[in-house]
């Protein structure tokens, strides 16, 4: 069968289906396997890890439609989940860090009132309890006759705040806090929930719990709600996933942790656990499984003397709005209901999954209910579809690397514009714009090139904001332009220099014969081949250096490695890619931009390999 004809043929499946539907009972069941922290580099669905096995997400994808162009509400999970319950942007909701599981109760979203005096901007303090006044997916499955089960992950707010107050019939294992209780292998410290044996995996036993849910339901439709404690820290799994993984690493590889590709493993695992137990009970035909990831991967705590993982080719990652924090793995799979083995386009957000089965399921919409989501049903018959801009809002600021200051973002088609509250001159924003079609790692900033594109994609965000009722950052009456320095990440002036940050750049001043500063990764830089790429433009000519600090080199820079460089024509901005080679993990960088007083100014500092893969990035916002 042409392709063409399948898309057809599923088309008039699923139109069938939703007839049926209408007709009434038997529903499709439902299973939601939400992931924690899973980047959209760490399956094998997009050909960007060579260490990371996934062959049973790999199968699913065999089974339904996969969304390349997914996005999570949030670069954090907590927003992201209450996105998905309710088909709301985090923004309307006013949960907008993951801070449910704190002693704080607060219930609607508010401005801090002061900031420190390097801030440009006040930010936001989000709400910290999901409130059940929501109408929720659950609620209105039950409704439909649905029995409902969560099993995992909550980090929503413990009771009253819980999955029962909010339309689940069963919790397991009835935890509020931001990952596994302890560890992910027993003993675990949950207050009424124990180990079958020791050593127990937690994500094997969750995976065990929602089996038993569906064999205990197999007779009437279930939502089952699977939201994995995995991959998010604490970081450890089986010893022998470990040791196997251990011997596959590419020390080359920005992926190089045996940890975490152990955790991946135990993710999979319990996927296709819950594909077997579809198939063995005979629901598979009859049960939509959606997966997805609740924010992109961790790039800021370190496992193994690296970090968890690397988004790459994607920038940035969890804690911020590059790419690689926002862009997640997605599939929807219902066998002959929705298109097998092939991959969409259209761009959708984890708003999207509860008016989607609103539509698909042919429920009555909720009485006074509004989404900020879109269902996505035609883009599941395979038909062309746009859903029009995703937006996505984070007004805290996350010192993680390549962080942002307070920020929102909007896609709208290939484009994306990222607005920097009060960043810019005289309180107003500053702007990055990308075209991902032609440049997904977000390395070419076309902001100031297409002012007017800016102009359009901004007055999105603004109808946004107002439409949301968001509280956002506004200026910071205390702020201090002699004090920015010091909001400018993993820099130090260390003679004869003062740094200033502004606009995406940062600024060096030199004020006498020898001026230099240092640029600290916030995680070494493993021993290889790299390269360092430089941005940069000075207002006179003459000899630059470029100086690399080796894992316990001390003191400082006095025992580190050298590259002098020609700094390029005074007053153009001059790309430089400078290969060195570490012998042991790199620590610090140091540049020596100008040969004496004058003005330097960098607008791109990062190391890749010799493919072109990010392992850092400094932001200068």
């Amino acid at each position: 069968m042409s392709t063409g004809s399948r898309i057809l043929a599923q088309i008039l499946g699923l139109t069938g289906v939703i007839g049926a539907l209408q007709a009434g009972p038997p529903r499709p069941n439902i299973l939601l396997i939400l992931a924690d922290d899973l980047g959209w580099s760490d399956t094998t669905l997009h050909g960007t890890t060579s260490l990371y096995e996934t062959p049973h997400i790999e199968r699913l994808a065999k089974r339904g439609m996969t969304f390349p162009r997914a996005y999570a509400a949030s670069p954090l999970c907590s927003p992201t989940r209450a996105s998905i319950l309710t088909g709301l942007n985090p923004a309307r909701i006013g949960i907008t860090a993951p801070v449910c599981h704190t002693k704080t109760v607060r219930l609607k979203a508010r401005l801090r009132p002061k900031g420190p005096a390097q801030a440009k901007a006040l930010i936001c303090d989000s709400v910290t309890r999901f409130s059940p006044d929501y109408t929720t997916l659950p609620k209105e499955l039950k409704k439909a006759g649905y029995v409902t089960g969560h099993f995992g992950k909550w980090h929503l707010g413990p009771e009253p705040w819980s999955p029962l107050e909010h339309g689940f019939d069963v919790d397991v294992p009835h935890w509020p806090g931001p990952g596994p209780a302890g560890s992910f292998v027993a003993p675990w410290k949950f207050p009424a929930f124990k180990e079958r044996k020791p050593g127990e995996h937690i994500e094997d036993r969750m995976g065990d719990e929602a089996v038993a849910f569906m064999e205990q339901n197999r007779d009437v439709p279930f939502f089952l709600n699977y939201w994995q404690f995995s991959v998010h820290a604490p970081f450890d799994s089986k010893e022998e996933y470990i040791a196997r993984h251990r011997g596959r690493v590419d020390p080359a590889s920005p992926q190089r942790s045996p940890t975490y590709a152990a955790m991946v493993q135990s993710l999979d695992d319990n996927v296709g656990k819950m594909l077997d137990a579809l198939d063995r009970l005979g629901l598979a035909d009859n049960t939509l499984v959606i997966f997805t990831s609740d924010n992109g991967g961790n790039m800021y705590n370190e496992v193994d003397g690296t970090t968890p993982t690397s988004n790459a080719p994607l920038r940035g990652g969890k804690g911020n709005l590059w790419e690689g924090g926002v862009r997640v793995p997605a599939i929807f799979a219902w066998p002959a209901h929705i298109a097998a083995n092939v991959r969409s386009e259209a761009l959708i957000q984890t708003t999207d999954i509860f008016p989607t089965l609103i539509e698909l399921l042919q429920l009555k919409s909720p009485e006074g209910a509004r989404f900020d989501g879109r269902s996505i049903v035609p883009a599941l018959q395979g038909a062309d579809f746009d859903r029009g801009p995703i937006f996505t809002f984070f007004p805290h600021q996350v010192r993680v690397p390549d962080f942002l200051p307070p920020a929102v973002s909007v896609h709208s088609g290939d484009w994306k514009l990222i607005r920097q509250f009060h960043q810019g001159d005289h309180a107003g924003h500053a702007f990055n714009l990308f075209n991902l079609r032609d440049d997904i790692g977000e390395t070419r900033d076309l902001a100031a090139a297409q002012p007017e594109r800016v102009k359009r994609l901004d007055a999105l965000i603004t109808r946004f904001l107002q439409e949301t009722e968001a509280v956002v950052p506004l200026p910071n009456p205390d702020y201090d332009p002699s004090s920015r320095a010091n909001l400018i990440p993993g820099t130090a002036a260390l003679k004869n220099c003062s740094l200033h940050a502004g606009n995406g750049e940062l600024r060096i001043v030199a004020t006498g014969p020898d001026p230099h500063f240092s640029l600290t990764p916030a995680r070494a830089i493993p021993a290889g081949k790299w390269i360092f790429v430089l941005e940069m433009q000075t207002s006179v000519n003459g000899a630059a250096q470029f100086f690399w600090q080796e894992k316990d080199a001390r003191p400082s820079f006095h025992r580190s490695r050298r590259l002098d460089f020609d700094p390029g024509t005074a007053g153009v901005f001059n790309r430089h890619q400078l290969e060195f080679e570490s012998r042991r993990p790199a620590v610090n960088f140091r540049l020596d931009p100008l040969p004496g007083k004058g003005t330097a100014v960098i607008r791109t500092a990062r190391v890749e390999d010799d493919k072109g893969n990010v392992l850092y990035t400094w932001s200068f916002p």
